[in-house]
Protein backbone atom coordinates (compact mmCIF):
# COMPACT_ATOMS: atom_id res chain seq x y z
CA UNK A 1 0.00 0.00 0.00
CA UNK A 2 1.44 3.43 -0.57
CA UNK A 3 0.61 6.75 0.64
CA UNK A 4 -0.85 9.45 -1.55
CA UNK A 5 -2.39 12.89 -0.27
CA UNK A 6 -4.20 15.57 -1.65
CA UNK A 7 -5.31 19.08 -0.83
CA UNK A 8 -8.79 21.38 -2.67
CA UNK A 9 -10.69 23.80 -1.84
CA UNK A 10 -14.31 22.88 -0.81
CA UNK A 11 -16.93 24.67 1.16
CA UNK A 12 -14.33 27.55 1.79
CA UNK A 13 -11.55 25.17 3.45
CA UNK A 14 -8.77 23.62 2.39
CA UNK A 15 -10.29 19.90 2.18
CA UNK A 16 -7.38 17.00 2.72
CA UNK A 17 -6.93 13.56 1.52
CA UNK A 18 -4.92 11.21 2.88
CA UNK A 19 -5.16 7.70 1.53
CA UNK A 20 -3.59 4.51 1.10
CA UNK A 21 -4.00 2.52 -2.24
CA UNK A 22 -2.27 0.01 -4.09
CA UNK A 23 -1.82 2.26 -7.00
CA UNK A 24 -1.64 6.00 -7.75
CA UNK A 25 -4.69 5.04 -10.66
CA UNK A 26 -6.47 4.04 -7.80
CA UNK A 27 -6.10 6.91 -5.54
CA UNK A 28 -7.01 9.56 -7.63
CA UNK A 29 -9.91 7.55 -8.93
CA UNK A 30 -11.35 7.42 -5.36
CA UNK A 31 -9.96 11.14 -4.58
CA UNK A 32 -11.82 12.68 -7.50
CA UNK A 33 -14.92 10.11 -6.27
CA UNK A 34 -14.90 11.65 -2.76
CA UNK A 35 -14.25 15.86 -3.71
CA UNK A 36 -17.02 15.26 -6.34
CA UNK A 37 -19.17 13.89 -3.44
CA UNK A 38 -18.26 16.92 -0.94
CA UNK A 39 -18.94 19.53 -3.97
CA UNK A 40 -22.19 18.25 -4.68
CA UNK A 41 -23.06 18.53 -0.33
CA UNK A 42 -21.89 22.13 -1.33
CA UNK A 43 -24.67 23.03 -3.88
CA UNK A 44 -26.64 21.97 -1.19
CA UNK A 45 -26.18 23.40 1.65
CA UNK A 46 -23.69 26.27 1.04
CA UNK A 47 -25.20 29.55 2.57
CA UNK A 48 -22.47 31.86 0.51
CA UNK A 49 -24.25 30.41 -2.93
CA UNK A 50 -27.77 32.00 -3.72
CA UNK A 51 -28.38 29.15 -5.76
CA UNK A 52 -27.68 26.55 -3.33
CA UNK A 53 -30.64 24.12 -1.86
CA UNK A 54 -30.74 25.92 1.36
CA UNK A 55 -30.51 29.23 0.15
CA UNK A 56 -33.75 28.32 -2.04
CA UNK A 57 -35.45 26.97 0.42
CA UNK A 58 -35.27 29.79 2.88
CA UNK A 59 -37.30 31.76 -0.09
CA UNK A 60 -39.58 28.81 -0.66
CA UNK A 61 -40.45 27.43 2.48
CA UNK A 62 -42.01 30.45 4.21
CA UNK A 63 -45.25 29.13 5.72
CA UNK A 64 -45.90 26.18 3.59
CA UNK A 65 -43.75 22.52 3.01
CA UNK A 66 -41.24 22.13 0.56
CA UNK A 67 -39.38 18.54 -0.22
CA UNK A 68 -35.98 19.15 0.25
CA UNK A 69 -33.03 16.57 -0.84
CA UNK A 70 -32.55 13.39 1.49
CA UNK A 71 -29.08 14.78 2.40
CA UNK A 72 -30.22 18.56 3.63
CA UNK A 73 -33.21 16.92 5.15
CA UNK A 74 -31.28 14.57 7.83
CA UNK A 75 -28.61 17.07 8.53
CA UNK A 76 -31.67 19.62 9.06
CA UNK A 77 -32.94 17.04 11.59
CA UNK A 78 -29.74 16.36 13.09
CA UNK A 79 -29.47 20.15 13.81
CA UNK A 80 -33.11 20.41 15.01
CA UNK A 81 -32.23 17.58 17.27
CA UNK A 82 -29.58 18.92 18.93
CA UNK A 83 -31.26 22.37 19.49
CA UNK A 84 -34.39 20.60 21.47
CA UNK A 85 -31.62 18.97 23.27
CA UNK A 86 -29.20 22.22 24.02
CA UNK A 87 -32.68 24.05 24.55
CA UNK A 88 -31.24 26.57 21.67
CA UNK A 89 -27.33 26.74 22.24
CA UNK A 90 -27.15 25.25 18.78
CA UNK A 91 -28.98 26.74 16.61
CA UNK A 92 -28.95 26.77 12.50
CA UNK A 93 -31.57 29.63 12.14
CA UNK A 94 -29.00 31.76 13.30
CA UNK A 95 -27.96 32.97 10.19
CA UNK A 96 -29.55 37.07 10.12
CA UNK A 97 -26.88 37.07 13.02
CA UNK A 98 -24.55 36.07 11.05
CA UNK A 99 -24.92 38.16 8.46
CA UNK A 100 -24.54 40.82 10.77
CA UNK A 101 -21.68 39.64 12.23
CA UNK A 102 -19.77 39.51 8.92
CA UNK A 103 -21.26 43.52 8.21
CA UNK A 104 -18.76 43.69 11.79
CA UNK A 105 -15.92 42.80 10.79
CA UNK A 106 -15.78 44.13 8.11
CA UNK A 107 -16.68 47.76 9.41
CA UNK A 108 -15.53 47.48 12.85
CA UNK A 109 -18.89 49.04 14.12
CA UNK A 110 -21.44 46.71 16.05
CA UNK A 111 -25.38 46.66 15.05
CA UNK A 112 -27.27 49.21 16.46
CA UNK A 113 -29.84 47.66 18.56
CA UNK A 114 -32.73 48.04 16.03
CA UNK A 115 -31.03 46.42 13.74
CA UNK A 116 -29.92 43.69 15.92
CA UNK A 117 -33.46 43.18 17.30
CA UNK A 118 -34.92 42.83 14.01
CA UNK A 119 -32.75 40.41 13.06
CA UNK A 120 -33.09 38.20 16.23
CA UNK A 121 -36.93 38.37 15.54
CA UNK A 122 -36.06 36.23 12.71
CA UNK A 123 -33.83 33.54 14.93
CA UNK A 124 -35.34 30.74 16.65
CA UNK A 125 -34.86 26.86 16.20
CA UNK A 126 -38.59 26.40 16.86
CA UNK A 127 -39.50 28.40 13.49
CA UNK A 128 -37.82 25.93 11.86
CA UNK A 129 -40.08 22.46 11.31
CA UNK A 130 -39.85 19.29 9.48
CA UNK A 131 -41.58 16.83 8.27
CA UNK A 132 -40.52 12.93 7.81
CA UNK A 133 -43.15 11.90 6.38
CA UNK A 134 -42.99 14.38 3.92
CA UNK A 135 -38.92 14.87 4.26
CA UNK A 136 -39.83 18.43 4.09
CA UNK A 137 -39.56 21.68 5.38
CA UNK A 138 -41.78 24.61 6.66
CA UNK A 139 -40.48 28.08 8.06
CA UNK A 140 -42.74 29.97 10.45
CA UNK A 141 -41.82 33.06 9.37
CA UNK A 142 -40.14 35.66 6.27
CA UNK A 143 -36.74 36.42 5.79
CA UNK A 144 -35.16 33.33 7.91
CA UNK A 145 -31.70 32.35 6.86
CA UNK A 146 -30.75 28.67 7.99
CA UNK A 147 -26.53 28.82 8.68
CA UNK A 148 -25.11 24.68 8.35
CA UNK A 149 -21.90 26.37 9.17
CA UNK A 150 -21.65 24.27 12.46
CA UNK A 151 -22.39 20.67 11.38
CA UNK A 152 -22.07 20.68 7.45
CA UNK A 153 -18.39 20.37 7.25
CA UNK A 154 -18.09 17.30 9.61
CA UNK A 155 -21.02 15.79 7.60
CA UNK A 156 -19.37 16.32 3.97
CA UNK A 157 -16.52 14.49 6.08
CA UNK A 158 -18.13 11.51 6.56
CA UNK A 159 -19.57 11.39 3.17
CA UNK A 160 -15.90 11.60 1.70
CA UNK A 161 -14.75 8.56 3.83
CA UNK A 162 -17.98 6.90 2.61
CA UNK A 163 -17.04 7.30 -0.88
CA UNK A 164 -13.63 6.34 -0.55
CA UNK A 165 -14.81 3.25 0.78
CA UNK A 166 -17.00 2.56 -2.05
CA UNK A 167 -13.93 2.62 -4.03
CA UNK A 168 -12.42 -0.63 -1.81
CA UNK A 169 -9.87 2.68 0.25
CA UNK A 170 -10.06 2.11 4.09
CA UNK A 171 -6.73 3.20 5.21
CA UNK A 172 -8.13 6.91 4.96
CA UNK A 173 -8.51 10.55 6.46
CA UNK A 174 -10.48 13.41 5.46
CA UNK A 175 -10.23 16.98 6.94
CA UNK A 176 -12.06 20.42 6.13
CA UNK A 177 -10.41 22.52 8.42
CA UNK A 178 -11.30 21.88 11.72
CA UNK A 179 -13.13 18.72 11.50
CA UNK A 180 -11.33 15.73 10.78
CA UNK A 181 -12.78 12.04 10.18
CA UNK A 182 -10.43 8.76 10.20
CA UNK A 183 -11.02 5.11 8.50
CA UNK A 184 -8.44 2.18 9.19
CA UNK A 185 -5.48 3.60 10.44
CA UNK A 186 -2.08 3.66 8.10
CA UNK A 187 -0.34 0.43 7.77
CA UNK A 188 1.16 -1.16 11.06
CA UNK A 189 -0.03 1.94 13.11
CA UNK A 190 -2.58 1.81 15.72
CA UNK A 191 -3.97 5.12 14.12
CA UNK A 192 -3.56 8.31 12.60
CA UNK A 193 -1.04 10.52 14.86
CA UNK A 194 -2.68 14.08 15.09
CA UNK A 195 -1.73 16.80 17.27
CA UNK A 196 -3.85 19.49 18.17
CA UNK A 197 -2.86 23.19 20.01
CA UNK A 198 -4.77 24.19 23.25
CA UNK A 199 -5.43 28.05 24.27
CA UNK A 200 -2.25 27.54 26.57
CA UNK A 201 -0.35 26.69 23.45
CA UNK A 202 0.79 23.51 24.08
CA UNK A 203 0.82 20.82 22.13
CA UNK A 204 -1.05 16.96 22.71
CA UNK A 205 -1.11 14.34 20.51
CA UNK A 206 -4.08 12.30 19.76
CA UNK A 207 -3.80 8.90 17.95
CA UNK A 208 -7.05 7.90 15.75
CA UNK A 209 -9.08 4.97 14.37
CA UNK A 210 -12.55 5.00 12.62
CA UNK A 211 -12.70 8.10 14.55
CA UNK A 212 -13.48 11.97 13.90
CA UNK A 213 -12.10 14.71 15.90
CA UNK A 214 -13.30 18.71 15.35
CA UNK A 215 -12.21 21.83 16.89
CA UNK A 216 -14.08 24.84 17.42
CA UNK A 217 -13.48 28.05 18.61
CA UNK A 218 -13.02 31.71 19.04
CA UNK A 219 -9.51 32.27 18.62
CA UNK A 220 -9.03 32.68 14.79
CA UNK A 221 -12.45 34.10 13.35
CA UNK A 222 -13.36 37.31 15.30
CA UNK A 223 -13.73 41.17 15.05
CA UNK A 224 -12.25 43.69 17.66
CA UNK A 225 -14.42 46.95 18.52
CA UNK A 226 -13.75 48.87 21.06
CA UNK A 227 -11.17 46.61 23.15
CA UNK A 228 -13.21 43.23 23.18
CA UNK A 229 -13.36 41.01 20.64
CA UNK A 230 -16.37 39.64 19.02
CA UNK A 231 -16.02 35.88 17.58
CA UNK A 232 -17.73 33.88 14.65
CA UNK A 233 -19.55 31.99 17.03
CA UNK A 234 -22.93 33.68 17.76
CA UNK A 235 -24.43 33.23 21.27
CA UNK A 236 -27.84 33.22 20.82
CA UNK A 237 -28.34 34.51 24.32
CA UNK A 238 -26.90 38.05 23.48
CA UNK A 239 -27.19 37.71 19.13
CA UNK A 240 -23.54 38.84 19.33
CA UNK A 241 -20.36 36.38 18.70
CA UNK A 242 -18.64 35.03 21.69
CA UNK A 243 -16.23 37.90 23.16
CA UNK A 244 -14.30 35.22 25.58
CA UNK A 245 -11.55 33.04 24.24
CA UNK A 246 -13.12 29.43 24.01
CA UNK A 247 -11.53 26.11 22.24
CA UNK A 248 -13.76 23.15 22.19
CA UNK A 249 -12.85 19.91 21.21
CA UNK A 250 -14.92 16.55 20.36
CA UNK A 251 -13.79 13.37 19.41
CA UNK A 252 -17.22 11.12 18.27
CA UNK A 253 -18.03 8.22 15.88
CA UNK A 254 -19.03 10.50 13.49
CA UNK A 255 -18.12 14.05 11.49
CA UNK A 256 -21.59 15.09 12.23
CA UNK A 257 -21.57 14.48 15.51
CA UNK A 258 -18.33 16.02 16.27
CA UNK A 259 -18.58 18.90 14.28
CA UNK A 260 -21.84 19.64 15.99
CA UNK A 261 -20.84 19.33 19.73
CA UNK A 262 -17.59 21.13 19.63
CA UNK A 263 -20.23 24.29 18.24
CA UNK A 264 -22.68 23.30 21.09
CA UNK A 265 -20.12 22.86 23.35
CA UNK A 266 -18.60 26.09 22.63
CA UNK A 267 -21.63 28.42 23.10
CA UNK A 268 -22.76 26.80 26.21
CA UNK A 269 -18.72 26.52 27.79
CA UNK A 270 -17.63 24.15 30.32
CA UNK A 271 -20.77 24.51 32.62
CA UNK A 272 -22.50 22.44 29.75
CA UNK A 273 -20.45 20.03 29.04
CA UNK A 274 -21.66 17.45 31.65
CA UNK A 275 -25.30 17.41 30.00
CA UNK A 276 -23.14 16.65 26.51
CA UNK A 277 -21.49 13.90 27.77
CA UNK A 278 -24.81 12.49 28.62
CA UNK A 279 -26.72 13.24 25.94
CA UNK A 280 -24.10 12.24 23.95
CA UNK A 281 -22.21 9.31 26.16
CA UNK A 282 -19.60 8.02 23.18
CA UNK A 283 -18.21 11.02 22.46
CA UNK A 284 -14.97 12.93 24.07
CA UNK A 285 -15.89 16.37 24.73
CA UNK A 286 -13.22 18.83 25.85
CA UNK A 287 -13.79 23.11 26.59
CA UNK A 288 -11.11 25.33 27.26
CA UNK A 289 -12.05 29.21 28.14
CA UNK A 290 -10.60 32.40 29.46
CA UNK A 291 -11.80 35.62 29.54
Amino acid sequence: MQRFEYQQVRMGVETRLVVYAPDEACAVAACRAAYHRISELEAKMSDYRPDSELMLLCQRAVNRWVRVSRELFYVLWRAQKLAAQTAGAFDITLGPLVLLWREARRTKQLPDEATLNEAKARVGWQKLELSLRRRAVRLAIAHMRLDLGGIAKGYACDEALRTLKRFGIRRALVQMGGDLVTGEPPPEQSGWRIEVPGLDGQVQTLWLCRRALATSGSTEQYVEIGGKRYAHLIDPRTGLGLTRLTLARVQAPDGITADSLATAACIMGAEGIDQLKRLYPHATIEVQTRD
